[in-house]
């Protein structure tokens, strides 16, 4: 097989991690680096389909990977798009309780926020109400001052116009992985790659990629769909910024929520549904011959884990319209079922769970061996922490 190329460092996929590892090598002054990505163009898949909600660090448990990257994260990306000129639209969230029942979540998440440095405060009915008008809540809400929503396909966009614009980089579309040879050749469907380094930001696949260099054997993600509806034109101007439900802390999934991006649309979701493969956006559509291990592999869950199970019986009924508009209404007041408007906008989740315990992996995980590195779990705030986890991937596993 021919050689197409040969790496000091290669990395594999092209999202948002992939290319801010790439863009922190160069910054760093590492040479003949290679991306290459299985698609003709960035942003088909998770870092492009996402809200584009730069979070600031309210859920996540101090201490972990995700709390000290997220708001260093936010502020990087914030300057990013600043100095890019790129839409920024710094708004604000706010969390919202349905009941009595959930306020000790509320305070807990005050909590995390002021442990993780986020700039946060509790506020009541009457606050809230000049914040966001029409957003419901009992008692009392929590209000995200650094929260903001940026267009993700421009910033990557950008970024990858950034690394092909050095004669360092080469990034090259079009080429999929297939097996490692040996310690430091990636055969792919267009030839071989040398390298000294093997980096795997392959996002839904990078379980798949691991195996093959024998690391993460115990893990294995399940892949989740994000289905968004959208909030009527005559109904967007009532949403401000960003309205969010009180999550199950014990799941990582932050519920059905409103965002207004940077084009004044309001979009409502993303679900959590159980999928049936990697790229399985559509009801059949991404459906492969892994189908049936992957829904094995829920089947499994399903029996033994009680969160999963929780999330396969709750979720799967938003796909249904009066299930879906019964979480709407109750974040935002004066919504009537035809507000409600379908789209395209899909997602997939890629949620790692180690095998061993049948749990679902809450922080990002990179595993290290030899001369290669896997992250495997870069779920949500894994677009908002990017630049500064590339950071610490290459201190970490790059440079040690």
């Amino acid at each position: 097989m021919k050689r197409i190329a040969t790496a000091d460092i290669l990395i594999c996929g092209g999202g948002i991690i992939g290319l801010t590892i790439t863009r922190e090598l160069l910054k760093k002054g590492y040479e003949n680096i290679v991306l290459i990505d299985k698609e003709e163009e960035i942003g088909l898949h998770a870092s492009g389909r996402n809200s584009g909600v730069l979070h600031a660090g309210i859920y996540y448990t101090p201490d972990s990977l995700r709390a000290r990257s997220c708001l260093r994260g936010n502020l990087l990306m914030k300057e990013y798009c600043r100095g890019k000129d790129l839409p920024l639209l710094e708004s604000g969230k706010v969390i919202v309780a349905k009941n009595e029942s959930e306020i000790a979540v509320l305070n807990e998440l005050f909590y995390r926020a002021q442990e993780n440095g986020a700039r946060v405060k509790l506020i009541d009915e009457r606050e809230l109400k000049e914040i966001e008008p029409y957003a419901r809540t009992c008692g009392i809400a929590l209000f995200s001052e650094y929260t903001a929503v940026v267009d993700p396909k421009k910033i990557l966009t950008s970024l990858y116009n950034d690394l092909t614009s050095s004669s360092i980089v080469k990034i090259l579309l079009g080429i999929q992985f297939k097996h490692v040879k040996g310690d430091d050749i990636a055969v792919t469907n267009k030839g071989e790659i040398k390298f000294n380094m093997f980096i795997n930001a392959g996002g839904a696949y990078s379980d798949i990629i691991s195996y093959d260099f024998g690391v993460g054997l115990n893990y294995k993600l399940i892949p989740f769909k994000g289905i968004y509806k959208k909030l009527s034109n005559k109904k967007a101007s009532s949403i401000k910024g960003n309205i969010y439900p009180v999550p199950d802390i014990r799941n990582p999934f932050l519920g059905v929520h409103y965002t207004k991006n940077v084009s004044g649309d309001v979009y409502i979701g993303p679900t959590a549904i159980p999928a049936f493969g990697r790229e399985n956006y559509g009801i059949v559509k991404g459906i492969d011959i892994e189908a049936f291990e992957i829904s094995l592999r829920e089947a499994c869950l399903f029996f033994t884990n009680p969160k999963f199970r929780k999330i396969a019986l709750i979720e799967p009924k938003k796909y249904y319209p009066p299930f879906f508009y019964r979480d709407a209404r109750s974040l935002v007041k004066g919504i009537e079922p035809e507000d409600i408007e379908s789209t395209k906008k899909r997602g997939i989740r890629p949620q790692l769970v180690d095998w061993s315990q049948k749990e679902l992996i809450t922080d990002f995980m990179v595993l290290k061996d030899g001369n290669s590195v896997h992250i495997l779990n870069a779920i949500s705030p894994a677009f908002t922490s990017s630049l500064d986890f590339a950071k610490f991937v290459i201190e970490e596993y790059v440079q040690n």
